[in-house]
């Protein structure tokens, strides 16, 4: 879901779909856990969705681009609709790939994307399980010199844990992604030291840098442009 022009589409397709394309399945058949499983995966690295914990740098905000059809009267069953035609039939115009998602799944994404929209407060009951939070992963510990590191492969802009620790000495970073999003890693001393090292950004596979550390405390980050702003960011201690 990456069309730059998501927003106008929407608005310029209201009417058909109110008349159209607003689904006559019960939304209540929807698995809405699925559908925010896949909207994360699929388009969590590109959108902010509150509710999902998204926090996406390229495409447009959702929680934002619904606010006025909802104020206007636009029911969420329209929405719906008109999330799943976009996922679908995406501008053409956009950098969004047709069909990111299709099928079951595409409904699923639809429903949970128009429930969740612009909506107050958190997700509850199985949805608020359905997807671990951003980095919220067991510290990793560095093993015989090496640092395993690893991005979130649920498409959040994290790692799998943004917390970490090494002894004083040489250290092999090695880095996996298989997310299918452009990340890599980087370290500085502090908050705002130089960087000192980093990987190549992959978008699937491995790769893996050196680092001589003292004691002391690191930030590792991606240098993706807006991944680090949107929590793709961690600390190494080293004691």
């Amino acid at each position: 879901m990456r069309a730059a022009a998501f927003i106008a589409t929407f608005v310029v397709g209201v009417p058909v779909l109110l008349t159209g394309c607003a689904s006559s399945d019960d939304p209540k058949n929807d698995n809405q856990v699925a559908g925010k499983v896949a909207f994360v995966k699929n388009c969590g690295s590109c959108h902010v969705l509150a509710r999902a914990g998204t926090k996406g740098t390229t495409g447009p905000n959702l929680d934002e681009a619904f606010q006025q059809a909802l104020k206007d009267g636009f029911g969420r069953d329209a929405i719906r609709g008109m999330v799943q035609e976009q996922i679908l039939y995406p501008n053409m115009n956009g950098v969004m790939p047709a069909k990111i998602v299709e099928g079951e799944t595409a409904t699923d994404v639809a429903a949970y994307v128009a429930d969740a929209v612009a909506a107050k407060g958190k997700d509850t009951g199985l949805l608020a399980d359905a997807v671990k939070p951003a980095g919220a992963g067991k510290p990793i510990a560095a093993q015989n010199g090496v640092l395993a590191t690893e991005a979130d492969p649920n498409g959040q802009l994290a790692y799998v844990a943004s917390k970490a620790t090494a002894p004083p000495g040489a250290l092999e970073v090695t880095f996996k992604n298989t997310s299918g999003t452009p990340h890599d890693i980087a370290f500085q001393e502090g908050t705002n030291g130089p960087q000192l090292a980093k990987t190549e950004v992959i978008t699937k596979g491995e790769d893996k840098t050196d680092i001589d550390v003292k004691a002391g405390t690191y930030t590792f980050f991606c240098t993706v442009p807006g991944h680090r702003a949107a929590g793709m960011v961690g600390t190494l201690t080293v004691k």
